[in-house]
């Protein structure tokens, strides 16, 4: 049994746990000020326009969306996000509770339009009477599996900035985003420099690319830079260890072997894709990263499941369900090649 449930099966990149290793009787100081939390942030910064911007070290996803949100916004302050949006349907309240309202809007293929953003803004205008929309969350990629393109991005950058707005990006597959742009012909190659430029703060997540866990939090707007470390640790998400979060970036960042690792999973998600079209299967939304979103009957998930675990992510009132199957750094060829098998037999003998 193989499954593509995730992109976080495998503990972490053999590099890591060498480096893990290495560093396991070696004394360092807590909380992010270390030699590795100094190293890394060092090579974020290197490749930003602004050596100022601050950088820190978080756990797991949703607390680092949670302290973001927190950090940025007022109490009277409530953030817009897709209706597929994670901190929408996947951090069991998370946001709300640090008492700021998720405002929905209307995505499509899991991204947010300009158009389906004015219309939630406008209506959260009649203060005193509803949340103020302060801020605006995307993801990158989306919870789809879609990326957004530079041009996109712009101009809900340029929107949010208009209206006075901060813009929020989840970077949990960022690295799958940027390995993505690097083989788009008609777009511009993004990188995080990109994203600092066009975002207030974002986060750059280690744990679906390789990582054990870890995320890193850049915050180009300094007015939300100012006393984030306090937010951190109000939050839980202050490390004492934080050495741990670092070294394994330091391994990632190294000749850029995140993007070796990323542009792997986009390849066998790519290969996977083409392999269900070419059964006949209908993808839900574009493969353009390490997700393949599949309209299969679910006679047909039933089979595939005998021998490969992967998300029945929405049952349709058709006979039909949504499968989603995920690749990762570690996924090998040769599982992709048995799942195509797999279908092609069970295709054709229906």
């Amino acid at each position: 049994m193989f499954h593509f449930l995730n992109d976080y099966s495998e503990s972490a990149h053999p590099d890591i746990i060498t480096a893990m290793h290495d560093a396991h009787l070696q004394q360092h100081k807590g909380y992010g000020f270390d030699e590795y939390s100094e190293r890394v942030r060092d090579q974020i910064k290197a490749q930003l326009s602004d050596p100022d911007i601050a950088i820190h070290f978080g756990i797991t996803g949703t607390q680092a969306n949670l302290v973001c949100i927190d950090a940025m916004l007022t109490p009277i302050d409530g953030i817009i996000a897709c209706d597929t949006g994670h901190i929408a349907v996947n951090e069991a309240g998370a946001i709300e509770a640090t008492g700021h309202k998720v405002i929905l809007a209307e995505s499509k293929d899991g991204k947010l339009t300009i158009e389906a953003l004015d219309k939630v803004r406008v209506r959260h205008s009649f203060t005193p009477h509803v949340v103020r929309a302060k801020a605006v969350y995307i993801s990158n990629t989306t919870e789809l599996g879609t990326v957004y393109s530079y041009h996109e991005l712009k101009a809900i950058s340029d929107y949010c900035r208009k209206h006075d707005m901060y813009l929020f990006m989840d970077g949990a597959r960022l690295g799958a985003a940027i390995a993505s742009s690097h083989a788009n012909p008609d777009d511009k190659d993004m990188s995080i420099a990109d994203y600092a430029q066009l975002t207030d703060i974002f986060w750059f997540g280690g744990t679906k690319m390789g990582a054990m866990f870890g995320e890193i939090l850049i915050i180009p707007n300094k007015k939300i830079a100012t006393d984030f470390n306090i937010y951190l640790k109000r939050h839980g998400g202050l490390m004492a260890k934080g050495y741990l979060l670092a070294l394994q970036f330091e391994v990632l960042l190294k000749d850029n072997k995140y993007l070796e690792l990323c542009h792997h999973a986009n390849t066998m998600a790519k290969k996977l894709a083409e392999g269900i079209q070419s059964c006949g299967i209908e993808l839900f939304v574009p493969a353009q990263s390490n997700q393949v979103f599949a309209l299969m009957p679910q006679a047909l998930i039933a089979t595939l499941k005998n021998d490969f675990e992967f998300y029945e992510w929405e049952q349709l009132d058709n006979g039909f369900s949504i499968a989603r199957l995920v690749t990762s750094w570690a996924t090998p060829e040769m599982q992709v090649d048995r799942f195509v098998q797999l279908l092609q037999k069970a295709t054709s003998n229906n």
